[in-house]
């Protein structure tokens, strides 16, 4: 199924955290947190200015970002997990 994210939102996929720590011990399922780091996987065209002029996105396909804990929507497309969410949720670009 193909998406296109609509103005300012873009289509995120979580990327997966290691199931150990540093020392080796291993994590359960249960005691993990939700990554709060994921993939672009598709951004919209951008959001409307004021003055009715499209402002672009700096976010594109393929860009690691972090997000805030509770950012965008959860939905599943073809099985996988992704969020969908506005760029002002996002944090950071990881480079």
């Amino acid at each position: 199924m193909k998406i296109r994210p609509m103005n300012d939102r873009i289509l995120v996929v979580r990327v997966e955290e290691e199931k150990k720590t540093a020392g080796g011990i291993i994590i359960p399922d249960t005691a993990k947190e939700k990554p709060q780091e994921g993939k672009v996987m598709a951004a919209g065209p951008g959001k409307m200015g004021e003055d009715g002029k499209r402002i672009p996105m700096e976010l594109k396909k393929g860009d690691r970002v972090l997000f805030s804990k509770y950012a965008g929507s959860e939905i599943k497309i073809d099985g996988v997990e992704h969020i969908f969410m506005r760029e002002d949720d996002i944090l950071g670009i990881l480079e």
